[in-house]
């Protein structure tokens, strides 16, 4: 696989680069589990949900903190980052449908919904299900862990990145417990959930991985700091606008409208600000419908219709775009090689457009 720098940035054979390393690593644990007589499941329930979609956003913006940080020659090791990166999105996203008990993920059933319907029928089939999928997860992440650990790199950047590395993994946990034990307390408290937002979704996405890669260049701290300032309103518009698809969907229906989060009743910044503007009889029809684990599509659309009218849905389109701007601000002062920048914009745009 060749990972040598060029001079004009090419995503699509970043992303390329990247799955070659998954499916190299997957590949070779596949063969040691085979040795030891371990249950090949596993490995092939990482790699399916590793390939059932997903837009690598992550790894992208790893690989292109590298190159906008000044980095050089061979691409390896930030390609190998980047990889790490996705087994932790994976891990990440299988232990949150358990915790969701979400019915499927990019199109297919989630994990723990593949483990149950594997044990057949059967009073404990959905309890061990789901304990089934917390391992594969564990295991994700360990695998994650391991790629990152085996990177070669010069002793001060790894100290770098493994302690930025560390700071993700704490973030994301603190903000996955902001949101379990958050859910339905102070549903109109729009800063809550924004916080939410920021520690579970924002850094992980944008700020740590483009942070990591440019860790991997030896970028000094200045760089890492314009990487924050723009790193963080990305990440949170891209979870505004991921809260909005999934319950308006995509104007071009590429993303159909859903009921997941409706039905959890998640904390988003949307539901806030729709209670915190709605009217009394708005307010008692929210709490009436959202959070109902058996809402139907009838129900869901009246729940759309208060968010239309109270003003929520557009304000989450003012707030994501207010955040865009602000990037486009800081690139505009940033200074990176013209090819990163060039790359950057378009990660925006893709972090705050998105249709599916």
């Amino acid at each position: 696989m060749q990972t040598k720098s060029t001079t004009r940035l090419d995503l699509p054979a970043v992303q390329r680069q990247v799955d070659g390393v998954l499916e190299d690593f997957l590949a070779e644990k596949a063969r040691a589990g085979a040795g030891r007589g371990l249950p090949p499941e596993v490995v092939q329930t990482v790699r399916d949900f590793l390939t059932a979609g997903g837009k690598r956003i992550r790894a992208l913006l790893c690989v292109v903190g590298w190159y906008a940080a000044g980095g050089h020659g061979d691409v390896a090791s930030a390609v190998r980052v980047a990889a790490s990166l996705e087994l932790f999105v994976a891990f990440a996203l299988i232990h949150d449908d358990i915790m969701d008990d979400s019915a499927s993920r990019r199109g297919r059933p989630a994990v723990h919904r593949v483990m149950r319907a594997r044990l057949g029928a059967g009073e404990r089939t959905e309890r061990l299900g789901a304990g089934g999928a917390l391992l594969v997860g564990n295991l994700a992440l360990m695998w994650a862990q391991e790629l990152l650990h085996t990177t070669p790199m010069e002793s001060g950047r790894r100290r770098l990145v493994h302690g930025l590395y560390d700071a993700m993994l704490e973030e994301v946990m603190y903000g996955q417990y902001l949101d379990v034990m958050g859910t339905g307390r102070d549903a109109d408290d729009v800063e809550a959930a924004l916080r939410i937002v920021r520690y579970k979704t924002a850094t992980a996405t944008i700020e740590r991985p483009l942070q990591l890669g440019a860790a991997v260049a030896g970028a000094d701290e200045a760089t890492m700091e314009v990487f924050t300032r723009l790193g963080r309103p990305l990440g949170e518009a891209f979870q505004l606008r991921d809260d909005l698809l999934d319950v308006f969907g995509s104007a071009d229906g590429a993303c159909a409208p859903g009921l997941s989060d409706l039905r959890e009743g998640k904390r988003t910044v949307l539901l806030a600000l729709a209670l915190r503007n709605a009217d009394p009889v708005q307010r008692k029809r929210l709490g009436r419908l959202v959070g109902r684990a058996g809402l139907q599509e009838r129900e869901a659309a009246e729940i759309r219709a208060v968010l239309l009218a109270t003003g929520a849905r557009q304000e989450t389109e003012e707030m994501i775009a207010s955040r865009y701007e602000h990037v486009l601000r800081v690139l505009d002062g940033a200074g990176f090689p013209q090819s990163a920048d060039r790359a950057l914009r378009r990660l925006a745009v893709r972090a705050t457009r998105y249709t599916s």
